[in-house]
């Protein structure tokens, strides 16, 4: 018989207790059994006693005056033939399984690697469409001044051509009247000044051409600088996480939406459990979800941790703080990090215009992230701090 024979299932990777042998601790092979009822492998027990001078049980240290004579339990064979098939199955099973999991890996990557392709492509081909549009519109712009100033060529040479032919028949009249009396009031006559234009006046500005073609490029570097970073900031926004903010870290002045997208400062300081992560001293509050790893991106519409003061005093909060010249004032701010790059930027959303980018910093542990509506300031900064959904 064996004894204690609770059968554990073949994938937990536990090997079944009363198929097992004491001596060598892996599953029986050519399973004995001995008078005081404990199983071994026939080899094992035989070698066990082989060594020693007296034949006692390896298990329980019984001590049998004569050596016995070993049978094969058959019972115990056959269950354990059954259970090293059943073993065998269960392997090839979860092998199967896991070369399925391997392939469907495999295929979310694939689909995943193309929808990023597709997304990093996306802005890049509307760039070069809007550099090839901006090129076209100034060939078109120099090819228009080109023939402006041909034209222009054109009548000045035919002016002068018209201008030589008048003298050439003055000159013709002169000669013929050279030989008459009246000769000198005539002759003031013929050499009176006709109406012409002087050269000054009608010649080609090429300076001004010049300036013009000068801030057409400028506004091609413009656009091209603008548009590099709108496509920078599609590219950002594929990695959108839903920021929802944290009641347990809230300052006790603050109001936050029963969405949690939105906080504001209220005059009255709350009645609030008092747990270790609640800012007391800050009127500042957390997001919810950490970030460990990876990209992520979100949207807000207010403060950020780029710092906005007194209406139009912007600076970034590195270590000195750095002051801010923007060309308008952000109503909506990205804000984007790369985890591993240590990278941190804040854009202006709706002017796709860059703000400020942290870089270089080592990031350790999870990354949250941080809101302040600041003061209420009796009520000149009543409206709250709305992080949006990104587009």
């Amino acid at each position: 018989a064996c004894q204690g024979l609770s059968c554990y299932h073949p994938s937990s990777g536990l090997l079944t207790e009363g198929l097992q042998c004491s001596i060598c601790l892996d599953v029986f092979t050519d399973p004995v059994t001995t008078p005081c009822g404990h199983n071994f492998c026939k080899t094992c027990l035989n070698k066990c006693w082989d060594d020693s001078q007296t034949c006692s049980c390896p298990y329980c240290k019984e001590t049998f005056k004569h050596r016995p004579d070993l049978k094969i339990n058959t019972t115990l064979r056959e269950l354990i033939d059954h259970y090293k098939k059943k073993n065998t199955q269960q392997m090839i099973q979860d092998r199967i399984k896991k070369i399925q999991d391997i392939k469907h890996s495999a295929e979310v990557r694939k689909r995943s690697t193309k929808r990023e392709k597709a997304a990093r492509i996306e802005p890049f081909t509307d760039l070069i469409r809007s550099i090839e549009r901006h090129q076209t519109e100034l060939l078109e712009m120099m090819e228009e001044q080109q023939k402006a100033a041909e034209k222009q060529e054109q009548e000045l040479i035919e002016e002068r051509e018209q201008e030589i032919t008048e003298l050439k028949m003055r000159n013709t009249e002169l000669e013929q009247l050279s030989r008459t009396e009246d000769l000198i009031p005539i002759y003031s006559s013929l050499c009176s000044p006709r109406n012409s234009r002087n050269w000054p006046e009608i010649s080609v500005n090429t300076h001004e051409i010049l300036e013009t073609l000068k801030r057409a490029l400028t506004q091609l570097k413009d656009t091209i600088g603008d548009k590099l970073y709108q496509t920078k900031l599609k590219w950002m926004q594929h990695y959108a996480v839903d920021v929802t903010l944290d009641p347990d870290t809230a300052h006790p002045k603050l109001i936050l939406s029963d969405d949690g997208k939105q906080v504001r400062h209220g005059d009255i300081r709350q009645k609030l459990p008092d747990k270790l992560e609640r800012f007391d001293t800050y009127i500042s509050v957390l997001g919810k979800e950490g970030f460990s790893s990876g990209r992520f991106y979100f949207e807000v519409d207010g403060y950020w941790t780029v710092w906005l003061r007194n209406g139009d005093e912007y600076k970034a909060l590195s270590d000195p703080s750095v002051s801010l010249s923007l060309r308008v004032k952000p109503q909506r701010v990205g804000v984007f990090v790369d985890y591993e790059e240590g990278l941190v930027c804040f854009y202006d959303v709706e002017s796709s215009s860059h703000i400020y980018s942290f870089t270089a910093q080592s990031f350790t542990g999870k990354l949250y992230p941080y809101f302040s509506p600041c003061k209420n300031d009796g009520g000149k900064n009543s409206g709250p701090l709305i992080i949006t959904a990104v587009n």
